[in-house]
């Protein structure tokens, strides 16, 4: 290890020969950058299982625009909006077509009398180009009374009943007191709102909600012509419909308005945020400890280095080098545990829970900063101090 930090920084790696030196005071600086790490990649995930789950639906539906009630705040919690808005959207140059979407949640009744909650889709069965193709090759079977598309993913279902859907096996269960057959599946994913996703006719749809009418659907989803802009249309339709009742996104805008909402406005959102804020503060104070107890216990070194003519540069370099080490073998150890962890918790919640490359290299950088900020801190007793005095 000294040969490899010797040819790295050009000069010997005294950094390393004083952390190395006391291997109970290295073992237990790493396992605190680790355990810093640890708490930064689980709240990340789970922000991002957050993130994830939230923009899901969206991958069911293939629209340009949508448009939505104001009192709504995302997909899955939206306000009901008139159908007459669909009629005058399509009265609007550019539109081509305009189907009504349905979203509710149901509650989903296991054999052993417990319950899941099960995030429904009502869609226009005459519009399947609304769908995903996935969803479209199944929307004309769901014509029959009381049939739905299950979401594999869901919580609490029996693998058995999966098993026996992809062997042409219907399944039924009670929702809502109203039976209701599973004659397809979907993927989508659990999250945070409900166990897992159900797609259905509206008709169906309207039959287990028996207080929603089809004059009030929760979104309007519109296509527009290949040949003009989807912003442009955005913007005619915005012209024609009260900007009071009515918010008008394209998809791909509204994906990330939920996220902004659930990112910022959600409790739950704003925690997992501020876990991350904890867990680089948790790294810093941590290396900062090493750090500076390593600086008070060489404190004498550093003054006959200082007497000798070297500048604080040099003293810098030192911390420095020490900040990395620890960042990088603190880093190692925390990104593994998180691989196990992430891959049980999502295996245990179905939650969109995984690492990906852009994480753990925001991670590591963030690793380093910290702890080079650390080192920074550490070294401003050097810096005042004159040689004298430290003897």
């Amino acid at each position: 290890m000294s040969r490899v930090l010797a040819y790295l920084f050009g000069r010997l790696p005294i950094g390393w020969l004083q952390l190395s030196h006391n291997r109970g005071r290295l073992l237990a600086a790493v396992a605190g950058v680790a355990f810093a790490n640890l708490l930064v990649f689980m709240q990340l995930g789970i922000l991002g299982a957050l993130n994830g789950s939230t923009i899901a639906p969206y991958s069911m539906l293939n629209a340009d625009i949508i448009l939505s009630s104001t009192d709504g705040n995302t997909l899955t919690d939206s306000g009901n909006i008139a159908r007459t808005r669909m009629f005058q959207a399509l009265g609007i140059p550019g539109v081509t077509s305009a189907a009504p979407l349905y979203v509710g949640t149901l509650p989903f009744s296991m054999a052993d009398g417990t319950f899941v909650s099960l995030l429904a889709f009502g869609m226009d069965t005459s519009h399947p180009t609304f769908a995903s193709p996935v969803i479209a090759a199944s929307l004309g079977r769901l014509d029959i009374e009381n049939t739905a598309l299950l979401d594999t993913q869901t919580r609490g279902v029996p693998a058995s009943a999966f098993e026996g859907l992809a062997a042409g096996q219907p399944f039924s269960f009670e929702v809502n007191g109203q039976t209701i057959t599973a004659i397809g599946a979907i993927e989508v994913g659990g999250g945070f709102l409900a166990d897992g996703t159900i797609v259905m006719s509206d008709q169906t749809f309207l039959r287990f909600f028996e207080q929603r009418t089809s004059g009030t659907p929760s979104h309007i989803l519109i296509k527009v012509d290949d040949n003009i802009s989807v912003d442009r249309v955005v913007g005619r339709i915005e012209m024609a419909l009260p900007s009071q009742s009515v918010k008008v996104k394209t998809i791909e805008a509204a994906a990330r308005a939920d996220l902004a909402f659930m990112s910022t406005q959600r409790p739950t959102g704003i925690i997992f945020g501020f876990g991350v804020l904890i867990g680089i503060i948790v790294g810093i104070v941590i290396v900062y400890q090493v750090l500076s107890t390593d600086v008070a216990d060489h404190l004498r070194e550093y003054a006959t280095f200082k007497a000798m003519g070297y500048g604080q540069s040099f003293f810098l370099g030192i911390v420095f080098e020490e900040a990395i080490v620890l960042a990088v073998f603190g880093f190692i150890p925390g990104f593994a545990v998180s691989l196990g962890l992430y891959a049980g918790l999502s295996s245990v919640t179905n939650l969109p829970v995984a690492m990906d490359a852009s994480r753990a290299i925001l991670v590591f950088l963030g690793t380093l900063t910290a702890c080079t900020l650390s080192g920074a801190i550490a070294t401003r007793r050097l810096a005042g101090a004159d040689p004298a005095d430290l003897f």
